[in-house]
């Protein structure tokens, strides 16, 4: 294996590997539908070789994949398997802090911020009665800017 800009080169093109923190994804990009299931099934099996080679292995469980594609086109019926166990096809996940959905619409991290806006406006409302200004200010900035 080499290294590239502090990636391992185990994917070729046209794909991009993503590593963060204990996180590893891959973008995988191709028109041409067959040639995109190639890809996919050629990536699947280095990225899984690679793990065997260092004495890792994929945890199937949390192994999925998602097709981002224009709301109007059609999905690509794709079959991903690895070692005779399937991979399961998602519609939506979070990337790097952000939810996100097979159209690449903010739907889905909207829904999910006003869950978290709306619990600390809860906070601050039952608290507001017993605190100061300074102190809710206080309260107020990490906690509102830590979800947004």
């Amino acid at each position: 294996m080499t290294w590239t800009r502090g990636t391992p080169c185990i994917i070729a093109d046209p794909s991009k590997l993503i590593l963060f923190a204990d996180d590893t994804s891959t973008i995988i990009t191709n028109p041409s539908p067959s040639k995109f299931k190639e890809d996919i099934n050629n990536i699947i099996d280095n990225i899984n070789d690679w793990f065997r080679g260092n004495s890792l292995s994929l945890n199937y469980d949390k192994t999925y994949f998602l097709q981002f594609r224009p709301k109007n086109s059609y999905e690509i019926n794709i079959k991903i398997s690895c070692d005779n166990k399937l991979i399961k096809e998602i519609k939506n996940t979070k990337f790097l802090g952000l939810d996100t959905d097979s159209s690449l619409s903010w739907k889905s991290h909207i829904d999910q911020m006003m869950i978290k806006l709306s619990t600390a406006c809860y906070v601050i409302r039952y608290v507001k009665n017993f605190m100061s200004q300074d102190t809710l200010r206080t309260i107020y900035f990490p906690y509102f800017h830590s979800i947004s």
